[in-house]
């Protein structure tokens, strides 16, 4: 077995252990106090702070909407997006992944994580990186497309290049 494999394997195996120990069921409870103490005028704020978790890979006719994860990398990117959306001419690498270049570098907060279908990766600070397939390696996470399944997410990216236009909601 090569080193990369047992890398691999090795990886997924602390991975695993990690996440059991990662989250508990008290860290999904909601203060009830704090969702009614918000004031009328809070509305928009929260709107806009809600938006701002959020943004928008547009592939051909198709509009994906991304849960952004919070991290600095999220932060830049959310910054540069305020101002303008994004062009992304991405390629496919390994039959796993769209990846092509955001024009500029990021924050890295790169960690050790497979990859599902539907992540959303910077790696080495400045390619964006969607996933369709798993694969694990050190990234950075940005976010997660929501409401679509790993086959109509292979389905919009094709087999070919493709090129995604990302903006804010």
């Amino acid at each position: 077995m090569g080193s990369y494999n047992i890398r691999l394997i090795t990886s997924m195996l602390l991975l695993f252990f990690v996440t059991l120990t990662a989250c508990s069921k008290e860290d999904a409870i909601v203060d009830s106090e704090e969702i009614n103490n918000n004031s009328p005028g809070d509305n928009e704020d929260n709107q806009d702070e809600m938006n701002m978790k959020k943004m928008i890979l547009t592939i051909g006719s198709r509009t994906l909407e991304v849960e952004l994860t919070d991290n600095s990398s999220v932060d830049a990117l959310v910054g540069v997006l305020k101002k303008t959306s994004v062009t992304v001419n991405m390629s496919d690498y390994g039959n796993m992944e769209k990846v092509g270049s955001l024009g500029q570098n990021f924050p890295r907060n790169d960690m050790q994580i497979t990859t599902q279908a539907g992540d959303v990766i910077l790696y080495q600070g400045n390619m964006l990186v969607i996933y369709y397939a798993p694969n694990s390696w050190s990234f950075t996470r940005l976010g997660k497309i929501k409401n679509v399944t790993p086959q109509t997410l292979k389905q919009i990216l094709g087999d070919n290049d493709v090129t995604v236009v990302v903006s804010l909601p």
